[in-house]
């Protein structure tokens, strides 16, 4: 019998390209996609692959698989490709957006296919890119230094799904993220160098202890019960961030490492704390036992770890007894006064609270079908308990939504926002987060914004690392017109939840500078908060207003085609920005893009 043919390897630059959002794109308009997707091959990328020598392997629906003989030819095609791409102008609901990575790795030849790890984890680096982005490989940023200038953003080790061992990964970060003003001529040696060693600016720590708890593991085999565990991390971050002496993170910004292994020291570094705690939940049976550790960020060392273990009735004293032990091991002489000041309970009605726990993802969303879904869940949960004031501060929260964003039954909804935030601070006077969501509802319902500031006031006293109370604020002073203060707390919000992607702080940022006059860097807060929140009505209306205003009508009309699909009555309740010259700034905007007066 011959022997048989030997394995043929080779070193290759490999491209993986992929559209993200493709099947929503399809599900939208099939045949206009791909018309568009093949008219942007012709016209953009294929010419690109073949000007930096590249050869396509293999295409999919909405892939592309690229080699090349050289990683700076690779790395020139990905950043003209994307460059390109972001020129583009598009409706926001419709764009095409390509996720890429790049990967220098040893392939395997068979015919004219290639296989191996070498392609492998360029698939996985596209998968971790964000949309319009590229993510490499150590070694690519290596071979590339000193040849190509580009800034990038350290991720640290990846754990890449069926990769065997750990791969060192970077993002390519847009040229506006350079630190520096562009070199003069000359400094392209100096300037190299600062590239290749770029990465994101650790966030400073802040001046008292600091901390992030991220997602802990269901651990119950059954997926139906991880809204369970996010909920017990929820209360744990809320149990944490009562103890005035400590700087916590928020949910949505330690959620974002969900269903990844990220390396501690750079969660540390990426959310500026100096300490993490990560576990685990198991729910079965009618008990319930919390795992967790507690790490110090900088050096990974574990300083603490323990197992709670109690019936389900015995839930909150469990979260409790974690915050409690956390809090011991960081300051131990002022834990426990801290934590029974505020560790008053707001409901004991375990039905309750589970309904709570369900309704608040379906409320991010951020989408019609949500928020009543959602609201439906909340009335269940105060019929159980008429006085849950977490449940009572977001049913007003969506009823509010409910009369601004898509209006219907205004009036009731309105009512019904307005009885149920007066209702929550009366039951829950003392917690942060039912009296910032009850003042954001009465605000918005045409209460006085300097009294209900006041209101959020109290509750950052209460609580001054409580994110969302920061943007609330920040919401009301923009609403009032005191823009630049707005856009310091919302900035400020950010900061305690640095990696927060939801569309509502990067709206009021956006609000706030388009109301200064500041177009362009409103212009893409609403873009962003579009691509967070695509059922959302409020960015889509600013971004055609502003649009507009920048005298760029096509993009504004685009925006107005996609905001009456979701929210045919887009005309907003003018009553929540109290200036008339605010009001006016932003109807004009509004009229010219559906043009009235043409």
């Amino acid at each position: 019998m011959a022997d048989p043919m030997p394995v043929q390897r080779k070193l290759a630059a490999i491209l993986a390209a992929d559209v993200a959002g493709y099947s929503r794109l399809m599900g939208a308009d099939e045949e206009g996609t791909l018309a568009r997707l093949k008219a942007l091959r012709a016209a953009l990328i294929d010419p690109a692959i073949a000007e930096h020598n590249g050869r396509i392997v293999k295409t999919t629906g909405d892939g592309l698989l690229i080699e090349f003989a050289s990683v700076v030819d690779t790395m020139r095609c990905a950043i003209a490709w994307q460059a390109a791409m972001a020129e583009r102008s598009e409706p926001v609901d419709s764009r095409i957006e390509w996720r890429i990575g790049v990967n220098l790795g040893d392939v395997i030849i068979d015919s004219d296919d290639i296989y191996g790890d070498g392609v492998n984890i360029a698939a996985r680096l596209e998968a971790l890119a964000e949309p319009g982005g590229i993510c490499i490989e150590r070694t690519v940023l290596t071979q590339t230094r000193g040849k190509l200038d580009f800034p990038v953003e350290d991720l640290g080790e990846q754990a890449l799904k069926n990769i065997a061992q750990p791969v060192h990964v970077f993002r390519v970060l847009p040229r506006s993220a350079l630190p520096n003003p562009p070199a003069q001529a000359g400094e392209g040696s100096a300037r190299s160098a600062r590239v290749g060693a770029a990465e994101l600016v650790p966030l400073p720590l802040p001046d008292k202890p600091s901390i992030a708890v991220l997602p802990f593991q269901n651990m119950s085999g059954d997926p139906e019960q991880e809204y369970f565990a996010d909920g017990m991390v929820e209360e744990i971050i809320t149990a944490l961030a009562r103890i005035r002496w400590l700087f916590v993170i928020a949910r949505n910004s330690t959620f974002s490492y969900k269903g990844h292994s990220p390396d501690i020291k750079r969660v540390g570094r990426e959310l500026g704390v100096r300490y993490v705690l990560e576990g685990s939940v198991r729910k079965g049976g009618g008990r319930v036992r919390i795992t967790a550790q507690l790490i110090e960020a900088e050096t990974g060392t574990h300083l603490w770890a323990d197992r709670f273990d109690g019936s389900l009735e015995d839930v909150f004293d469990l979260q409790d007894q974690v915050a409690n032990a956390v809090a011991g091991i960081i300051e131990p002489a002022l834990q426990t006064a801290e934590i029974r000041r505020s560790g008053h309970r707001p409901t004991e009605d375990l039905t309750a609270y589970d309904l709570y726990l369900r309704a608040l993802p379906l409320f991010w969303a951020l989408s019609k079908e949500g928020i009543r879904q959602a609201l439906g869940l909340l009335e269940r949960a105060i019929e159980r308990d008429p006085n849950y004031g977490p449940a009572l501060g977001w049913a007003a929260i969506c009823h509010w939504h409910l009369t601004n964003n898509w209006p219907e039954d205004v009036e009731t909804n309105r009512r019904k926002a307005k009885e149920r935030a007066q209702r929550a601070l009366q039951d829950a006077s003392n917690d942060p987060a039912v009296i910032a969501n009850a003042a954001f509802a009465l605000a918005a319902s045409g209460e006085n914004v300097e009294a209900m500031g006041a209101l959020v006031d109290r509750a950052l006293d209460l609580n001054p690392s409580y994110g969302r109370g920061w943007y609330v604020r920040g919401m009301l002073k923009m609403m009032a017109g005191q823009h630049q203060a707005a856009i310091e707390d919302v900035e400020r919000s950010i900061r305690l939840n640095p990696r927060d992607r939801f569309a509502a702080p990067l709206l009021i940022l956006g609000m706030s500078h388009f109301f200064l006059r500041q177009f362009d860097k409103a212009v893409e807060q609403f873009r962003r908060g579009v691509q967070e929140s695509p059922g959302y009505p409020l960015p889509y209306r600013f971004l055609a207003s502003c649009c507009a205003h920048m005298g760029r009508l096509d993009e504004a009309r685009a925006a107005i085609a996609s905001l009456r699909e979701i929210a045919p009555d887009f005309m907003e309740n003018l009553a929540s920005f109290r200036s008339p010259e605010d009001q006016e700034l932003y109807v004009s905007g509004l009229r010219m893009a559906i043009g009235e007066g043409e």
